[in-house]
């Protein structure tokens, strides 16, 4: 008997490869239906559809209609990632579920091919560049049910043969969309009728239903919020819980911060003790809308008791945990630094004598105010105790409160608000306080403030009062509290850098400028310098304006300039004094500059500060201040120019691989022949280090400053182009061919070793 015809099995071999697709299509079809929620399908299922198509690649988006975007969900290694896609034209994906049309293209990168199919369709290249797959062929077709746009399913490059999918791949491709359609469609009734605040931990393989169960049954015996319970019991970061909270209520999450601005007007009638009992505070006004945390957005009861008792609708509302709610109520009504808190100082001025104004903005009050002096105290307390270095009060004109700032790590920050009626008050409590004239308005004064705070320590304020526009008056009152001095070796210099400087102030004789602008820590670096040559057989002098560090050993002055005793005059008298060596706060003029040179060259060793932007700038300015050029490069030992930069938080900073163009930019930064030097090329081992942000950095990625420095020495070929008077230019280039490295550099060598980023130093740095 003969066997089949080749006809015949080509026949047979097309019938069983439907048979098998059909039963392939019938068991996909069943595991789809059977999945647990869409997470599943979208990353579990999909190589089994996938299996159905001759094709390497597929992906399944579902619509999220309040964001207008399709997202899908894949494994990278162990964890589970998210990608989301706008719905317009800008993708395929975007574009079919735009539309509602079926795509079937042969090249992706076929412009014409594409315009064919839509004038504006264009294809997102950014996936390909970023995960090396070169994108050929697309097969794309929505996922309905009942006329309702629930997804697409995308299949990618197909593994034999040119031209598009067939027209059979087409048809299962819609086959398999009505059967994910019917599923979306399940899942998403399913989800509604069971939807709790903790899904996006279960979407998100964070946490499993099996033991989501588990958790409200044993949150509930151990009488703990189930917040708290998953993060003790399962390790949830504070984050996801927050992520998923925020998603469940469409709101933001709100975490506790201790830098939050007391909302004074919005809690002065509310009772603290209700407020911990309800689980809900205001937090803030913007754009007449009162913003308050709440642990159930979702409570309309409690919304009604809230818009009834702050009497407007005009309410917006966030979540937070039960735990960062009653921190912000405790901060807000009590404080454990000082006797009273803000908003108790606050309430008891509205039931003293409330504070008129006059017409001309005169105070009709009587400063009796032991209030005003509580509050006064309260800042400055709360300034110290924060680390900020300047407080700003800033009054505004018309009914506007008076803003407080505090400059904190060289960044200002509100701290709190004050009505508009106290300013008065305020400004001619910090005047008493600092010996000014309160009835001087139009002139702007100096002074100081001597306080002593609750525990004995006293600190010293230099105060600022400056007329502002609409007759009022600002004060910014300078924090000079009494430093430690901190040791050469713990401000981070470079090693040529700490080399050179080590063996410039060992030297007898000579000058040593440090240079940089206002706050930059000038004077914490000569004193550390000081501190490491401080010797019973040295006779050292300081003359500052104000002393603000102390150090045993060191005979220091204040000068006083209202009386005459500047610091020209304080070095002349120290030169009567038999010194060895000498620092001077600051050569402001000609005169300082002159008496420090001459000291220099009659065997004094002098140290002293001048406001300029570079070491090799500091040489042009004094000599365009008439200092004699012969003499000074005699003098001259080395100038140290320096910033302080932001450091990131040790605690979260987080390791990075960055962009080629971000390399590029530092290399021009530090100068490409230069940065050839350090031998640190473009490749997957270079990494940097960018803030992330925590509690223990109040969610900035900064905690603490550092230092980036500049160290010219005087050589003999920089001493001989001080002569000439040569151009800031050639003596930088000269410096630089010597080893000096400039701010930017250190910086950058700095950023490189993770204690800031490229970001900070730019900010701190001209060039």
């Amino acid at each position: 008997m003969n066997g089949p015809t080749k006809a015949q099995s080509s026949t047979f071999a097309i019938i069983d490869e439907k048979l098998r697709l059909r039963k392939a299509l019938q068991d996909i079809t069943n595991r789809i239906h059977a999945a647990q929620n869409i997470k599943q399908i979208l990353v579990d299922l999909k190589d089994g559809i996938l299996n159905l198509f001759d094709a390497h690649s597929i992906t399944i988006y579902v619509v999220d209609n309040p964001r207008n975007e399709i997202y899908s969900m894949f494994l990278a290694g162990t964890q589970l990632r998210e990608i989301r896609v706008p719905i317009s034209n800008n993708s395929i994906a975007g574009f079919v579920a735009n539309t509602g049309r079926v795509v079937n293209i042969n090249d992706a990168y076929n412009q014409s091919e594409l315009k064919i199919i839509d004038a504006k369709l264009s294809f997102d290249q950014n996936w390909d560049k970023i995960s090396g797959f070169k994108t050929k062929q697309i097969l794309a077709a929505p996922i309905y049910n009942n006329n309702q746009l629930l997804g697409i399913i995308q299949i990618l490059n197909k593994k034999i043969g040119e031209g598009k999918f067939t027209e059979e791949e087409v048809g299962l491709a819609l086959e398999i969309a009505e059967v994910l359609g019917v599923a979306f469609y399940n899942q998403q009734r399913f989800e509604r009728r069971r939807k709790t605040r903790f899904d996006y931990l279960i979407n998100h393989d964070l946490l499993k239903e099996e033991e989501l169960e588990r958790a409200w049954e044993e949150s509930r015996e151990q009488k703990e919020t189930m917040e708290n319970f998953l993060m003790h019991k399962y390790k949830i970061s504070k984050e996801d819980i927050g992520l998923s909270l925020a998603e469940f209520y469409h709101c933001r999450f709100v975490q506790y911060s201790d830098k939050t601005v007391i909302p004074g007007d919005l809690i002065k009638n509310l009772k603290k003790d209700f407020l911990r009992r309800e689980l809900w505070v205001p937090l803030e006004k913007i754009d007449n809308k009162i913003h308050i945390i709440v642990d159930d957005p979702k409570n309309i009861i409690k919304r009604d008791t809230i818009e009834n008792l702050l009497k407007t609708k005009q309410v917006k509302y966030d979540v937070a945990l039960t735990e960062d709610i009653i921190k912000f109520i405790n901060l807000f009504y009590h404080s454990s630094d000082d006797e009273h808190s803000f908003t108790e100082i606050l309430g008891r001025l509205d039931d003293e004598d409330t504070i008129i104004e006059d017409e001309d903005g005169g105070e009709r009050i009587t400063e009796s105010d032991n209030v005003i002096m509580q509050l006064v105290n309260k800042i400055i307390n709360d300034a110290y105790s924060r680390g900020a270095s300047d407080i700003h009060i800033e009054p505004n004109i018309g009914r506007k409160n008076v803003e407080i700032r505090f400059r904190i790590d060289g960044d200002c920050a509100l701290y709190q608000t004050v009505p508009f009626s106290y300013r008065a008050a305020i400004i001619s409590r910090i005047k008493i306080m600092s010996n000014l004239d309160i009835t001087v308005k139009r002139l702007p004064q100096d002074g100081k403030i001597k306080f002593r705070r609750p525990m004995g320590e006293e600190i010293e304020l230099r105060v600022a009062s400056i007329p502002t526009q609409g007759g009022v008056e600002d004060v910014v009152m300078r924090v000079l509290a009494k430093g430690e001095t901190m040791p050469l070796e713990d401000m981070v210099l470079s090693s040529r850098n700490y080399k050179e400087l080590i063996n410039i102030i060992a030297k007898p004789y000579g000058m040593i400028l440090c240079v940089g602008p206002t706050g930059s820590g000038k004077t914490t670096t000569l004193h550390a310098a000081l501190h490491h040559i401080n010797r019973p057989d040295r006779k050292i002098w300081t003359a500052e304006d104000p002393v603000e560090i102390t150090q045993y050993g060191l005979r220091q002055v204040q000068v006083q300039p209202k009386i005459g005793f500047d610091f020209a005059a304080a070095m002349r008298s120290f030169l009567r004094a038999d010194p060895d060596i000498i620092m001077v706060g600051e050569m402001r003029d000609f005169e300082t500059a002159k008496t420090g040179v001459e000291a220099s060259l009659t065997g004094h060793l002098v140290f002293s500060t001048l406001h300029t932007n570079s070491a090799p700038e500091t040489i042009v300015r004094l000599l365009d201040m008439g200092i004699d050029p012969l003499n000074f490069a005699d003098a001259l030992l080395g100038i140290l120019a320096q910033r302080l930069v932001r450091t990131l938080c040790k605690k979260c900073k987080e390791q990075y691989h960055p962009s080629k163009e971000e390399y590029d930019e530092i290399v021009e930064s530090y100068g490409t022949q230069e940065f050839a030097k350090l031998n640190t090329p473009y490749n997957n081992d270079f990494k940097l280090y960018r803030p992330k942000g925590c509690e223990a950095c109040d969610k900035t990625g900064y905690k603490g400053r550092m230092g980036i420095h500049e160290l010219l020495i005087g050589t003999d070929s920089i001493k001989r182009m001080v002569q000439k008077h040569e151009t800031v230019e050639g003596m930088r280039n000269k410096a630089m061919s010597e080893g000096m490295t400039t701010l930017l550099q250190d910086g950058i060598l700095k950023a490189f070793k993770g204690f800031t980023d490229f970001i900070q130093v730019r900010r701190v740095c001209i060039k």
